[in-house]
């Protein structure tokens, strides 16, 4: 981190602009999804109106929440993100702000208590339902921040989990810092109120550097126990399924893990698996292909189109990370094609089989949600409509008709070095649905239950184990 380093440290209109022309030449010669659900007359419109909008200095965060956030929304691309500089991240780490109270559970228009940073507040405890924020109703509210928020399509599933995760975040960077809210909510008698409620502000640290008092670090857990944030399996005491969590295609070496698995699952006869994915981001397709060649009963692709617009990161190489070898895999794997595009064509052309030995051929229950992204959702999209596998839960995030997860590198901005994640490649799914924006619909839905949310309990988990247990 720079010595002199300040996030409140503004840039000038003109400063501004240049990382915004820039961004805006690389997003049109480069992405290849820009106008995917946006036509070219539309977008070309919203890039005008945000560099209007730059009508005065700015400092790293204004640049970042009023102007770029917004306009990279309008791609509806959900690999295509803003993040702030390294300088940010390394001056934020373990520093407390300001900020909007309570945390919310949030879904379709309703949202409901889950914490409250005033521990002595007597009237939003967990439960308690939220009608409106400063004179906005929860619509209001969700359709605001969502324009500020990428999704593939219009597959927003997974930004009511953003927002669920820590709307005080989003609140604040959106609508900024009130001293105090007016905050709507349904009374015990389900009676509409009204209270106003203080801002949380966290204590100051009084604590010197140089004290005695030293924070103890956790200890470091062994590996294994570090290998289950990523992935574990276990069989249910009634021995009638087994349930394997994957929260990513990424970490967790996952090919001895598949490996293992399916062979335990094979020895002990196991008939029903219930694989949950409700917080699988994606990752490695060739990690999600493999997961596919265990549980498909057909052959598959990965996708029936994959292509980039470039055989090249030039001119802009120099302000994109891993230029090297991001260049090398343009120019060497994909070839251009009569449309003029560059094709992956090992991902296009290559039919995968499932796999001989120890193949899953069991009933399959397969947890989805707004998190099931990118990679996951190629495995459930593949897999969907196959004899005894259910998708079960919501609509995925990962888009259904197709997404741009192949290769994704950052852009910095020579001036804020705000960060831009830019998607190389888009892929259509294979035999995929037409172009509607949605994610992967489940077979079985399985919402958000409020009384699942007042007791504590997993309603999609408890709807698959029923159904195992009743033979349904």
């Amino acid at each position: 981190m720079k010595k002199n380093y300040s996030p409140y440290a503004k840039y000038s209109r003109q400063t501004l602009q240049k990382d915004y022309i820039l961004l805006r030449n690389i997003l049109e010669t480069k992405h290849p999804a820009i106008y995917w659900y946006t036509p070219k007359d539309s977008m070309d419109g919203y890039f005008d109106q945000y560099y209007h909008a730059i009508s005065d200095s700015m400092n790293e965060g204004q640049f970042a929440w009023q102007i770029l956030a917004p306009l990279i929304e309008k791609i509806h691309c959900g690999h295509t993100s803003v993040g702030f500089s390294k300088e940010y991240v390394k001056w934020v780490q373990g520093k407390k702000f300001p900020s909007f109270p309570l945390y919310v559970k949030v879904w379709n228009d309703t949202m409901a208590v889950i914490g409250n940073l005033h521990q002595k507040d007597s009237i939003f405890k967990r439960g308690t339902l939220i009608t409106s924020v400063n004179g906005l109703s929860n619509q209001q509210l969700i359709s605001r921040i969502f324009g500020y928020l990428p999704e593939d399509g219009y597959a927003d599933n997974s930004n009511y989990i953003r927002l669920s995760a820590n709307f005080p975040y989003y609140h604040r960077n959106i609508f900024g810092l009130s001293k105090t809210y007016q905050v709507g909510y349904l009374d015990s008698n389900n009676i509409r109120r009204v209270a106003t409620v203080p801002a949380f502000t966290p204590v100051k640290d009084t604590t010197k550097k140089d004290s005695a008092i030293k924070v103890m670090r956790p200890p470091k857990q062994p590996k294994q126990n570090r290998l289950l944030q990523y992935r574990s399996m276990q069989i249910d005491s009634s021995g009638k399924f087994a349930v394997m969590t994957l929260n990513g295609f990424t970490k967790g070496r996952l090919r001895r893990f598949f490996k293992r698995s399916f062979k335990e699952l094979r020895s002990k006869n196991i008939d029903h698996l219930v694989l949950d994915m409700r917080n699988n981001g994606g990752g490695k397709v060739g990690l999600s292909t493999l997961l596919t060649k265990y549980i498909s009963r057909q052959p598959f692709k990965v996708a029936d189109t994959v292509y980039a617009v470039s055989h090249s990161l030039a001119p802009y190489t120099k302000y994109i990370k891993g230029r090297f070898l991001n260049n090398i895999e343009l120019f060497f794997a994909s070839k251009k094609r009569t449309d003029g595009k560059y094709h992956l064509g090992l991902l296009e052309k290559k039919l995968y089989k499932p796999k001989q030995n120890n193949h899953y051929n069991g009933n399959v229950y397969v947890l989805t949600n707004g998190p099931t992204f990118s990679a996951a959702a190629l495995f459930c999209n593949a897999v969907k409509g196959q004899e005894g596998i259910k998708l079960v839960g919501e609509e995925t995030g990962g888009g259904w008709h197709g997404n741009s997860g192949i290769m994704i590198p950052d852009i910095t901005l020579p001036n804020t070095h705000l960060r831009v994640r830019l998607p190389l490649f888009k892929l259509v799914q294979y035999k995929h649905v037409p172009k509607t924006g949605t994610g992967i619909i489940p077979d079985i839905y399985v919402g958000t239950s409020y009384e699942a949310l007042l007791r504590g309990y997993d309603k999609k988990m408890e709807v698959v184990r029923k159904m195992i247990l009743e033979n349904k």
